[in-house]
């Protein structure tokens, strides 16, 4: 059974994330996930993509770190899959995309949304970058977000950990719209129709000088995020990190 809901009308692709309880991010999941983007992108049909979760209040809660503890996954098979399959699968897109926060969004969450060409987010949403406190590094942002809120308020937020909500990612530049949760959909339907009234190939054309001309430099530092996350991961501080998370207590970490 598929993790990702995809369905298409009106040239609009919708892609739900399926995974409750809360949307985690799996090896399977997230084959689904940049499978549903290359279905979108070789449709010609489909003239916008909206992102969003079939889990009530939970967008995505990032990597699932249960499972690397546990042996099940690998790192560096999800960073694979999130760093550079879904990166590049959301570049070759060719037709633009909004993420619908209805939820909960972290680490690999904020990584899924902010590939997105735009985020709507609902007022219930909230945002954050948790993985400093599971003992890693949210290596692929320290790339783009610097450049989208400055390099202070990026690294306040990577190396803190904290949540925040819709109001200040909005502030921030992160969030383009907030909507009461019951409007969410709505409002990412209609942005795409008015994506959808524009001319397809201007539009194809403009996305990727967009892209280009906003990360030039976009696999380069893709690689450099796997390297740094990879090598974090594979420390006492990470492996601590991930039992905690696991086992539901609070990190011991090595002070010494």
């Amino acid at each position: 059974m598929s993790l990702i809901n995809y369905t298409s009308h009106n040239h609009v692709a919708e892609i739900l994330i399926d995974n409750p309880p809360v949307n985690a991010l799996t090896e399977t999941l997230l084959d689904d996930y940049i499978s549903a983007l290359h279905k979108a992108a070789a449709d010609d049909d489909v003239r916008a993509v909206i992102v969003s979760s079939a889990v009530p209040g939970r967008f995505c809660a990032g990597l699932d770190l249960r499972a690397i503890h546990l042996g099940q996954s690998k790192v560096t098979d999800l960073l694979e899959r999130l760093y550079r399959q879904m990166t590049d699968a959301q570049h070759a897109l060719n037709k633009p995309s909004i993420a619908a926060v209805n939820g909960t969004a972290r680490g690999g969450g904020m990584t899924m949304s902010i590939s997105c060409d735009v985020i709507i987010a609902s007022d219930q949403s909230t945002f954050g970058y948790p993985e400093i406190d599971a003992g890693v590094l949210p290596s692929i942002h320290f790339s783009h977000l610097p450049k989208i809120i400055g390099k202070h308020r990026a690294f306040e937020l990577l190396f803190s950990g904290r949540s925040f909500g819709p109001e200040e990612a909005k502030e921030l530049g992160l969030v383009s719209h907030i909507v009461p949760a019951d409007q969410l959909m709505t409002a990412a339907r209609e942005l795409a129709q008015v994506f959808c009234a524009k001319p397809r190939d201007v539009m194809r054309l403009g996305r990727q000088a967009f892209k280009a001309a906003g990360d030039p430099d976009h696999r380069a530092a893709v690689s450099a995020a796997v390297d740094n996350f990879c090598h974090v991961a594979s420390g006492p501080d990470a492996q601590e990190g991930f039992a905690a998370f696991a086992q539901k207590r609070k990190p011991k970490w090595n002070q010494a």
